[in-house]
């Protein structure tokens, strides 16, 4: 009887070992089998995001600058390939964390002293802009039906700082991915367009050098725009049409903060709890504060830029895969249409306040 127990014991810690067998061998092949598409998802971002930047050098595509090129390439590939499934993980985390690392890194573009310093008068046409941008794109969103969020996001853009604004503010609106990658794209096109617009109006507006480097700085979406048309006025006009844009970035600090607190206050517990804090916008103050004043290099700075603006377009590429061209149609005209009228009530607005 001993023995039979005995013998039913042994078998019993036999079976044990054979799970606890299976189960060591088969968590490890697990793990690899999620862990390599994760990474291939990821690399499948970067190569897409690194074709955009190559493209964004030749000439007529370096006014529409890497991110638009690279969320074009990944809107080409969705709506021909189709949406690859097996790298969902990877491509997400480009689309959602590797974002929030970028502005992380963007924040060390913005030199705080400068602004607070030289462009205290400057962010009162800023703040100007901001609130013009917002409020006349949601207003005439309201008139023709347009989709809310999405011309939200635009008008942001429109008044802060045109892609990366709304890269910024789309995790704490909550928004979906194909609204943000709509929204990177339709304000990178609509910049390129009225910074072509600036550069061929500039020999027939009263303006002085500095004086059309501000309009230019307080009114167009991006920096790389601000550059662009301000460069052909000279030094000058570019020095100031930086500032008064830096100004702009600065004041996406406080409007974040604004967006975030409305956004826990708004709806029900549910709505409340999906929001969480924008602790990235904290990384991007202190890259911000460091960028400032800690003895940094400038070739260090202009390499960390590099990689923000590469990682940005990464981030592109991963919510430009979420764009479906059936849907564009219908859901991009009308914003576009508000944020075509806001960005004209910015640019006579502030181009007739610096006439005073």
């Amino acid at each position: 009887m001993l023995q039979q127990e005995r013998e039913s014991s042994l078998r019993k810690q036999d079976v044990l070992r054979q799970v606890r067998k299976g189960v060591s061998f088969s968590a490890p092949a697990a793990e690899q089998t999620n862990w390599g598409p994760f990474t291939l998802g990821i690399l499948f971002t970067l190569t897409i995001a690194a074709a955009g930047t190559a493209l964004a050098y030749l000439p007529g595509l370096n006014r529409v600058g890497a991110m638009l090129t690279s969320i074009l390439l990944a809107v080409v590939y969705r709506n021909i390939k189709g949406y690859p499934e097996s790298l969902r993980e990877g491509i997400r985390f480009s689309g959602h964390k590797i974002l929030r690392f970028a502005i992380i890194l963007y924040g060390f573009k913005l030199n705080i002293d400068v602004v607070l310093h030289k462009g205290m008068t400057l962010l009162l046409y800023d703040a100007l802009s901001i609130v013009l941008a917002i409020g006349v794109t949601m207003l005439v969103a309201r008139l023709i039906g347009a989709e809310k969020q999405l011309s939200l996001l635009l008008g942001i853009g429109t008044g802060v700082c045109g892609a990366a604004a709304i890269a910024a503010v789309a995790p704490i609106l909550n928004t979906d991915d194909e609204e943000t990658a709509i929204g990177v794209g339709i304000v990178a096109l609509m910049g390129t367009v009225f910074t072509l617009t600036y550069t061929f109006l500039r020999g027939y507006l009263p303006l002085s050098p500095v004086e059309y480097g501000v309009w230019s700085g307080v009114s167009l979406h991006e920096i790389a725009h601000v550059a662009a048309a301000a460069a052909p006025a000279g030094t000058e006009a570019l020095a100031e049409g930086l500032l008064a844009k830096l100004g702009r970035v600065f004041l996406m600090l406080p409007l974040s903060f604004i967006l975030a607190s409305w956004m826990r206050r708004k709806g029900n517990a549910e709505v409340k709890q999906s929001t969480p804090f924008p602790w990235f916008l904290v990384g991007f103050m202190l890259t911000s504060l460091m960028g400032t004043y800690l003895p940094i290099p400038q070739a260090v700075l202009n390499t960390i830029s590099t990689v923000a603006s590469f990682f940005l377009a990464a981030a592109m590429v991963g919510l430009g895969l979420n764009v479906h061209l059936a849907n564009l149609r219908t859901r991009a005209l009308r914003p576009l249409t508000a944020m075509f009228a806001a960005s004209l009530v910015v640019s006579v607005v502030s181009y007739f306040i610096l006439q005073f």
